[in-house]
């Protein structure tokens, strides 16, 4: 049975036994979930639902519960949480790793995030309030600081033996090696460990060029560098080269998805941190902002119409197909910026070598224009009967293609080498380019070729 339609099923067996208030049997399903399925069965859940189906989880298996709620997101794990004591949150943080559990504590309300710190016992190697230390979204921040690490001065066998005996190692397929001050010297893979003489000190195998990242590298620069590299993990650094952290795959992840949904958001000029359950004001306070600098630019698109005034008067025609122009513009510049917005956040492409992309771009909008022109000016022709006009609308949609082109490659490349993002930034400065150009060229070739046109009356 496909996965979806076997959660789908156990989504509404769910939902039926909170109606009935079957408790043992709805216990009995919910403890044969997979955490991540959980996590779905939760998301779709009524508040209170949620949260009952929650509780009864946690009083029997405190482990799955919490689990389900690492998978679930820290935004919304956090609101399952925030409802139970200091006391009993600071138990069931301990079920999983410090790092999940930073994160579900750092988007508590304040007061509650501060009472559960002081009630958590610090783990060996780092615990939650140690990783809180770091800023948001670096590599610090997202680490587990349990990290297996082994002695530079041991054998193959007593490394083996050191692997057996240890308990919660969250990955054995590189074994980091280090010194005795704990400075990241080398990295031995699970396999060569196993294939060599119990005698073989480790430094004659451990490979001494180990891909690591510090504490204060930006999360989205740790994902490219497993990304790049095909890693499983990624040691974590301190200043010093001391190990003290690992960032695995699954971690990584969550970040892609997390920058992947971000961008998404912040192109439509959406605060990134927005979710369907952010109260309305907050929701209004964040999109204001933009829907104000947008009003802004379409009053200066409105000024560059205004100035035609006279040429409109006399061919109305002009009025009716001018939005054809603009729109077509935005939607290739939309379609620009996403390809070229993608290509900046995976490190593909820079201020330096983008002028390739930039031809290339040029180029597709100079094919798309020559064809949706063409076609265009066909069905102007037809229905109006003015080929000039069908004329001015094919030339200056070629136009604003390619000047939408150039603004959708130009104008994010030059806010990352400022230093802005440009999934943040790009669509209204972009908007108000397609507008523009859009207008100025059609109405200004219909100025230009004005006494060959259909006129008004």
């Amino acid at each position: 049975m496909p996965s979806q339609r076997r959660i789908d099923l156990v989504f509404e067996s769910v939902k039926r036994l909170l109606r009935m208030g079957a408790t043992p049997n709805l216990l009995n399903l919910l403890l044969k979930q997979h955490p991540a399925d959980l996590a779905q069965i939760f998301t779709e859940l009524g508040e209170k639902d949620r949260h009952t189906a929650f509780n009864i989880i946690v009083e029997r298996n405190s482990k799955l519960a919490m689990e389900a709620v690492s998978e679930l997101g820290a935004e919304a794990g956090a609101e399952l949480l925030s409802l139970r004591s200091a006391d009993d949150i600071a138990r069931l943080a301990q079920e999983i790793p410090s790092d999940d559990a930073a994160a579900l504590i750092d988007q508590l309300p304040d007061e509650l995030s501060a009472a559960v710190l002081e009630l958590i016992k610090p783990k060996p190697g780092g615990g939650v309030s140690d990783l809180l230390e770091y800023e948001e979204q670096t590599a610090g921040r997202l680490m587990n600081p349990n990290v297996f690490a082994l002695s530079e001065d041991l054998t193959a066998g007593e490394a083996i033996t050191a692997l057996q005996t240890s308990r919660d190692v969250e990955m054995v397929f590189y074994l980091y090696v280090v010194d005795a001050r704990r400075h990241l010297v080398g990295v031995v893979s699970l396999r060569r460990l196993l294939l060599v003489a119990p005698g073989t000190p480790l430094k004659r195998i451990m490979t001494t060029e180990v891909y690591s990242a510090r504490v204060d590298t930006d999360q989205e620069e740790v994902a490219k560098q497993v990304a790049s590299y095909n890693l499983l993990a990624l040691p974590i650094t301190d200043p010093e080269n001391k190990l003290v952290g690992l960032i695995t795959v699954d971690d990584v992840i969550d970040v892609i998805k997390e920058e992947a949904t971000e961008d998404a958001l912040r192109l439509a000029g959406v605060s990134a941190d927005e979710r369907a359950s952010t109260p309305w004001f907050e929701a209004f306070r964040k999109r204001c902002p933009w829907l104000l600098i947008n009003l802004a630019t379409a009053f200066l698109a409105a000024w560059v119409v205004g100035r035609f005034q006279a040429t409109i008067t006399v061919a109305v025609g002009l009025a009716v197909y001018m939005p054809i122009v603009a729109g077509m513009g935005g939607n290739a510049a939309t379609q620009t910026l996403a390809v070229i917005v993608r290509s900046i956040a995976l490190g593909e492409l820079s201020w330096a070598n983008g002028w390739d992309a930039l031809l290339k771009e040029v180029t597709v909008s100079l094919g798309n224009g020559i064809v949706n022109g063409a076609i265009g000016a066909l069905a102007v022709g037809v229905f109006s009967g003015d080929w000039v006009l069908a004329g001015i609308l094919c030339l200056a949609m070629i136009i604003n293609l390619i000047v939408a082109a150039t603004a959708g490659t130009l104008i994010p490349l030059g806010l990352r080498a400022a230093g802005i993002d440009p999934a943040l930034a790009s669509t209204v400065f972009i908007t108000t380019f397609t507008d523009v150009f859009g207008f100025f060229s059609f109405l200004g070739l219909g100025t230009l070729f004005l006494r060959f046109l259909h006129h008004s009356g």
